[in-house]
């Protein structure tokens, strides 16, 4: 049987829900964050050595980065699910968005996560006006143009297909909710942008996530 080894608020909440969708069978080994530090517990490295969540064991294969995780579920247990036919235009959307979403559109999302946490940090009362200016002016300056540059170009391509990778539901999909409900977290993702509040409204909706949300857990990012 498949076992994932889950960590609460992570990017392996989308491993459960592709399970569910291909409904597939599977075991949930759960880890909680430090609660001060937000990190793995140090237990994840006798799993992999980074010490990372997702990973996901399947008979003799451990794998490792969700991406290729999700890749590996759908070529290995899809039967042609959750992906498009090859050689179509839609098959190469769908590999330009599973690699877009961790490749492009999460590095300003964890850029602004982490200096938002360094104009919180606590440090020498004279060096805090320093850091919250120096925090303040990359977020301003290059971090949230960033995210909404990606924001605009996402809200632009849903008004070409109704999901990322064409007109049906794929595992780019799966890929991309995770970067999207961070920006709406944390990256000023609103109303301002309709498409993708109404995409993230069905995909929340689909029984397949609810399903996934029961395995793994409370999920805050999504809330």
């Amino acid at each position: 049987m498949l076992v994932v080894h889950h960590l609460n608020n992570s990017r392996s909440q989308r491993v459960l829900w592709l399970l569910e969708e291909l409904g597939l069978e599977y075991e949930v080994r759960r880890y909680e964050r430090d609660p001060a530090t937000m990190l793995a517990p140090p237990q994840l490295r006798a799993v992999h050595p980074l010490g990372k969540s997702p990973v996901v064991v399947d008979g003799d294969n451990t794998l490792a980065e969700s991406g290729a995780i999700l890749e590996y579920l759908v070529e290995a247990h899809g039967q042609g699910r959750m992906i498009p036919p090859p050689g179509t235009p839609e098959r190469l959307r769908y590999r330009y968005w599973m690699h877009y979403a961790e490749g492009s559109a999460m590095p300003p999302l964890l850029l602004k996560l982490v200096f938002d946490r360094v104009g919180k940090a606590s440090m020498p009362f004279f060096a805090k006006p320093i850091a919250r200016a120096i925090a303040a002016k990359a977020r301003s300056g290059f971090i949230q143009p960033q995210i909404d540059l990606h924001l605009d170009f996402m809200e632009d391509e849903l008004g070409r297909t109704l999901w990322f990778a064409g007109d049906h539901f794929t595992a780019a999909d799966v890929q991309m909710s995770f970067p999207l409900e961070a920006a709406q977290a944390r990256g000023g993702l609103d109303v301002l942008r309709p498409r993708l509040m109404e995409y993230l409204a069905r995909i929340h909706a689909r029984p397949a996530y609810q399903r996934a949300l029961a395995r793994g857990g409370p999920y805050d990012i999504a809330s």
